[in-house]
């Protein structure tokens, strides 16, 4: 896939082969404080987005803050879209996204944002997920997706 977004990072990780960077190359951007994420397609063609949790995206409890897992999982919905080629980096948004928080997030481990399309129109990309954290079922989700215009 060709990136027509000159600002945006997706591109193979030496560190982890068969997974892609993701985010933006500017640091200055949102997405800079969700950390590193990496991203691949599973046999099954569900995309898998992995996010390192850190001390940051804590909440006083000492375990992943929700709005943290919540900019993960949106972030998610792109890294879906993108893998699958039905959008590029740019001007897409996201329409709704609904969370059922399952569990707590851990500090000490990946978190994986584990999704599927369930259908794609004209203009809208429909998502659903979970997020994984080893054995455990931190939370689940669905959001749509509005393609950009033209």
């Amino acid at each position: 896939m060709t990136d027509l977004s000159p600002g945006f990072l997706h591109e193979p990780d030496p560190a982890n082969p068969g997974w892609m960077r993701w985010g933006f190359k500017d640091p200055t951007r949102f997405n800079a404080l969700l950390g590193d994420m990496i991203v691949r397609t599973e046999p099954d063609g569900r995309v898998r987005m992995r996010a390192f949790p850190q001390r940051q995206h804590s909440n006083l409890g000492d375990n992943v803050h929700g709005g943290a897992l919540l900019g993960w999982i949106d972030v998610a919905l792109f890294a879906t879209c993108r893998s699958h080629g039905i959008i590029e980096a740019g001007t897409a948004v996201t329409l709704d996204l609904s969370t059922q928080f399952i569990g707590a997030g851990r500090l000490d481990a990946p978190l994986d944002c584990v999704s599927e399309v369930l259908r794609t129109t004209r203009r809208l990309v429909f998502i659903r997920g979970l997020v994984e954290q080893g054995d455990a079922i931190i939370a689940s989700y669905s959001g749509t997706v509005r393609k950009p215009s033209g």
